[in-house]
């Protein structure tokens, strides 16, 4: 008989293949795989025959559903516009996403735009829309004070209840999303804590290539730094820079919670000085664990809903065969130059909103009997974060007590509110 203790070979090849079994120094092993970086890595499929059994599952922690706590991460919706030159900041385009500037020579154009088949990357995984930034024509360079950012806000509450106990080093959130870009270049980014003494956590998208989508995920510990309070204000903010000026910069440790509020280290400034250059993102996904997990795809219809408790268009803009004569609610003259009505919100709203409405001659009217009562634009009477009462005391004229049915008459009657953060 001959005792061995064990056999030492540097790998296992077929004769016949160029597959294997590799062991490294620290113990991992692969299968079809030479530089396993886990216990044990499998190139390609496998399969188990029998009950498998583990000791944890990823996500090893909360719900299987809902776990994205990003809204409209996928870019379906955009009640605002699909695009948008406007260089106002924030929210012009897609609902969420708000695009802050400062120090450019000419606005960017934020779109909604649609991906293809050649999309290669986000479209096979299932998306069909991506947030685009299309850089302006900065005449004057890269100036010290310029900046382009896109930002996403997160109630403070969802971060508060998503079961990630931030305050611990121990338990991790991981950020992850799809991003192009035309220029080969790395891109800062930063999340931000503003609750209490804010804290930053600082990274980079790693270099891109140009004009190919890349994956990038983000895995955050705790702090012990870091506050976040169970309310209805800001608790999160996740920020993406495809330009920002020595101004905002400064040499800085990646990967790690400060306090510094920087936009991160020094940036190449190819993107920003390169006419019609493009930034592009899309697969979205925030949610608690250590591990990036195949994206939460959301119907339009549920995504719309959480984001209508930010912002809701409440009538439709555009052709007129989609909007004139198109009723929105009922009202009543209160006196002979006032008119009121109530709206309830599709969804209970984050806070009392605010409204928005056009304008421009004669682009409502009220429907009473047989005759039309035109006037310009609705006001806000009062609200609350469920309903709010509109009326008109500049233009209407009628009999105190009537009632009627207020219609849209232009493209042009825009209606909206807005509980954004």
């Amino acid at each position: 008989h001959i005792l061995m203790s064990g056999i030492r070979v540097n790998e296992w090849l077929h004769n016949s293949g160029t597959g294997g079994i590799w062991q490294t120094s620290a113990g991992n092993v692969g299968i079809a795989s030479s530089v396993p970086t886990t216990k044990l890595e499998v190139t390609g499929d496998a399969k188990i025959s029998g009950v498998t059994t583990a000791a944890a599952f990823i996500p090893s922690g909360g719900q299987l559903s809902n776990r994205n706590l990003i809204i409209n991460g996928a870019m379906q919706v955009a009640q605002r516009a699909t695009t948008s030159t406007s260089t106002s900041n924030y929210y012009q385009t897609l609902d969420r996403w708000s695009i802050g500037q400062s120090g450019l020579d000419e606005a960017p154009t934020q779109a909604q735009v649609a991906l293809t088949s050649s999309d290669t990357g986000p479209w096979a995984k299932g998306f069909r829309k991506a947030l685009q930034v299309t850089n302006g024509n900065q005449t004057s360079g890269a100036g010290a004070a310029d900046i382009l950012q896109i930002l996403y806000k997160m109630e403070a509450q969802d971060i508060a209840n998503s079961g990630w106990d931030y305050t611990s080093t121990s338990s991790y959130i991981t950020y992850s999303f799809w991003v192009k870009s035309s220029i080969t270049q790395n891109f800062n980014g930063r999340i931000n804590t503003p609750d209490g003494t804010g804290q930053n956590y600082h990274f980079q998208t790693g270099s891109l290539s140009a004009n190919t989508w890349t994956y990038v995920t983000k895995t955050l510990p705790g702090n012990s730094n870091i506050t976040v309070n169970n309310d209805t204000g800001e608790g999160f903010r996740i920020y993406l820079y495809p330009f920002a000026g020595t101004d905002n910069t400064e040499s800085i440790t990646l990967n790690q919670w400060s306090t510094n509020t920087t936009c991160g280290p020094d940036m190449t400034s190819t993107w920003y000085t390169t006419n019609d250059s493009t930034f592009a993102l899309t697969g979205v996904q925030l949610e608690v664990g250590s591990v990036a997990t195949p994206f939460e795809h959301r119907s339009y219809g549920d995504e719309l809903t959480k984001c209508q408790r930010y912002f809701w268009q409440a009538t439709k803009q555009g052709s007129t065969s989609d909007v004139t004569n198109k009723g929105l609610c009922m009202v009543a003259y209160t006196s002979s130059s006032e008119i009121r009505g109530t709206l309830e919100f599709p969804v209970e709203m984050r806070t009392q909103p605010t409204l928005s409405s056009n304008d421009t001659s004669n682009s409502w009217y009220v429907n009473a009997g047989t005759s039309a009562d035109f006037f310009d634009r609705l006001d806000l009477y009062s609200a609350t974060a469920k309903r709010a009462v509109v009326r008109n005391t500049a233009h209407v004229s009628g009999t105190a007590g009537a009632g009627g049915m207020v219609a849209q008459e232009t493209g042009d009657s825009s209606l909206s509110f807005s509980a954004e953060l």
